[in-house]
Parts: C-alpha cells; sequence; structure tokens
C-alpha cells in the first residue's frame, strides 16, 4: 500500500499498518541518509517521527523488517547438521560400519516388502537357534553339576546354526543387507572354520574348557546381535537390546577371541602328530601343504585384525549411544 509523502520532506510521513513490525529508513541497497532517525525501529502507533533534509537523497520509508536473519540461519545450519548427523547413524551392519563424507550422505533405500519379511524370519529362526543352544548349555550343567564338556550337549545345534550365518555373506553380496561382504565373509569363515576345521576335526580338544569359554561369547553375542536385527527390521527397537549391542561385546569380544586361540593352541599337538589335512611331498601335483603351519599363520593373524575390529566396535558405540542420548534429551 502507498503511503503520504509530505511537501518538502525526503520521507513518508503517514504512520504504518498496525500489528506489524516496521523500520524507518531508506530502501535496501541505497545509502544512509544523513539526517532523521536512520533505519531505527519505531512502533507502528501515535508518534512517528519524520526526517528532513536539504541533501538529494533516496527518500525515506516504511518497510517491513527482514525475516531470517544470522540468528535464523545459525539455527537453519544447527538444523542441517542435525539432520546429517542422524542421517548417518540410521545405518547399520555386521560390524555397523560408517564412513564420513563432507557432502550430505544419500539415505539409503531399505530392502522391499519381501527381503524384509525374508530377513525378519532368518533373524527369527537365528535368534530361536541361538536360545535353544542356550537353554542346552544351563540344562546340561544343572543336570551334571559341571561345566567340563558340556560341548557335547550342543554340538549339533551349534554347528547347524553357526554353519547358517554362511547366509549372511550372500545377503550381503546380493545388496539385501548393506554390508561389507569382506568384513561380514571374514567374521562368518573364521567361526565356521573354528566349528569344522578345528573343533568337530580334533576330537581331543573337545573336551577342553576353552572350547566352553568362546561358546558361551558366540551364544549371548548371536541372541543379542539377531534379536537386535529383527526389531530394527520392524522398526520398534528396545533401547535394552540397542544397549547390550553395543556394550557386552566390551567383555563378550575377548573372551571369545581368547577361547578361539586357546582352542587352536590345543589343537597344535594332535595335528601335527596325526598330519591331519597335510599334504606332503611326493606327489603327482607336486603341491604340500602344512596345516599345523597353517593354523599357527591363522593364531598369528589375529594379532592386527582384532585390533581394528574392536577400536572399530568402540568408535561406533560412542556414536550410536551418544546419539541416542541426544535425541532423548532433544524430546
Amino acid at each position: 500500500m502507498r503511503l503520504k509523502r509530505e511537501k518538502g520532506s525526503c520521507g513518508d510521513t503517514s504512520l504504518p499498518p498496525q500489528g506489524e513490525e516496521w523500520l524507518w529508513g531508506h530502501p535496501r541497497g541505497a545509502r544512509k541518509h544523513a539526517g532523521g532517525p536512520r533505519g531505527g525501529s519505531f512502533p507502528s502507533g501515535p508518534g512517528a517521527v519524520s526526517g528532513r533534509c536539504c541533501a538529494p537523497c533516496p527518500p525515506l520509508r516504511w518497510r517491513r523488517r527482514r525475516r531470517g536473519g544470522p540468528a535464523s540461519a545459525c539455527a537453519e545450519s544447527g538444523r542441517r547438521q542435525r539432520e546429517r548427523r542422524n542421517m548417518a547413524a540410521a545405518g547399520g551392519s555386521r560390524a555397523d560400519n560408517g564412513y564420513g563424507s563432507q557432502q550430505q550422505p544419500r539415505r539409503r533405500k531399505g530392502p522391499g516388502a519381501l527381503a524384509t519379511a525374508y530377513l525378519v524370519i532368518y533373524n527369527v529362526v537365528m535368534t530361536a537357534g541361538w536360545l535353544v543352544i542356550a537353554v542346552g548349555l544351563v540344562r546340561a550343567y544343572l543336570a551334571k553339576g559341571s561345566y567340563h564338556s558340556l560341548y557335547y550337549s550342543i554340538e549339533k545345534p551349534l554347528k547347524f546354526f553357526q554353519t547358517g550365518a554362511l547366509l549372511e555373506i550372500l545377503h550381503c553380496a546380493f545388496g539385501i543387507v548393506p554390508s561389507s561382504v569382506v568384513l561380514t565373509a571374514f567374521q562368518v569363515m573364521s567361526r565356521v572354520f573354528l566349528t569344522w576345521a578345528v573343533t568337530h576335526s580334533v576330537k581331543e580338544v573337545q573336551t577342553e574348557d576353552c572350547v566352553l569359554l568362546f561358546v558361551v561369547a558366540w551364544t549371548i553375542t548371536e541372541i543379542i546381535r539377531y534379536s537386535f536385527y529383527t526389531f530394527s527390521l520392524l522398526n520398534h527397537l528396545p533401547y535394552l537390546i540397542k544397549w547390550a549391542r553395543y556394550t557386552l561385546f566390551i567383555v563378550l569380544y575377548p573372551m571369545g577371541v581368547s577361547g578361539e586361540l586357546l582352542t587352536i593352541y590345543a589343537a597344535l599337538p594332535f595335528v601335527r602328530q596325526s598330519g591331519l589335512y597335510s599334504i606332503s611331498l611326493p606327489n603327482k601335483y607336486n603341491f604340500s601343504f602344512d596345516y599345523y603351519t597353517f593354523l599357527i599363520l591363522v593364531m598369528i593373524s589375529y594379532i592386527p585384525i582384532f585390533p581394528q575390529l574392536y577400536f572399530h566396535m568402540l568408535h561406533q558405540r560412542r556414536k550410536v549411544l551418544s546419539h541416542t542420548e541426544e535425541h532423548k534429551k532433544s524430546e
């Protein structure tokens, strides 16, 4: 609405509309006025001041205060940063891999309805299977009154469900699960190798207490992990399971690795004595393989690999749980 101008005045003298915040001054982009109220804020109502000057200049006029200044820009920037953090912490995998980027990460599309249904069924079955192993351990301990030789009570379900974890490699390879194929294959194959190529093949180690050490660690870890995946797919993840997933590994991971290394070490004398899986020269393929030396190399490979995975999980724990606490405070 055009306002009235007083003759001889370099600005409008009429009052601005009621109920809005207006500024008295030159139009945006013009030089500052030499006299009169210099862009001051005047409340709407009686008592408005009209400025006069002699030098030629753009006329003073009432204009609305611009919204979205520096304060709102900072708020918008903070909101965008929170959105980027939320999107970065939304993904999950077997080792919970996360990769930062300077650009805003793209929201990863989840699996389709059919793939989601399959993954829910798979994780429910695996959770139930490892619960069967846990119940079998408890029942055998209560029946025997000792923790020695408990492996025989859960041998068959342990082999079945640990071998069933090989499907996780296919899930990553086909893109059903957004995890690293190499990392998942390493973790799964290391356990399958220990189950079949060491514990199953070397009968003498099945009575060792170190076998029970990694079996207990595996059982607790897999119950929590598959439960975590199941509830995440259903979009109803309890905080207790999330906390257990990113906290109990601090004890269970070293416990399981210690049991695996001790079991391989206990199997070495029997492998060397029997020549298990070893191929000696001469043969028609002109190839030799010493399983005893191979097991030693497997044990040595734990030295560089275990710290990397362990500290990676600690990093993921800080990122995920701190994000959850910030979300609770914001609510």
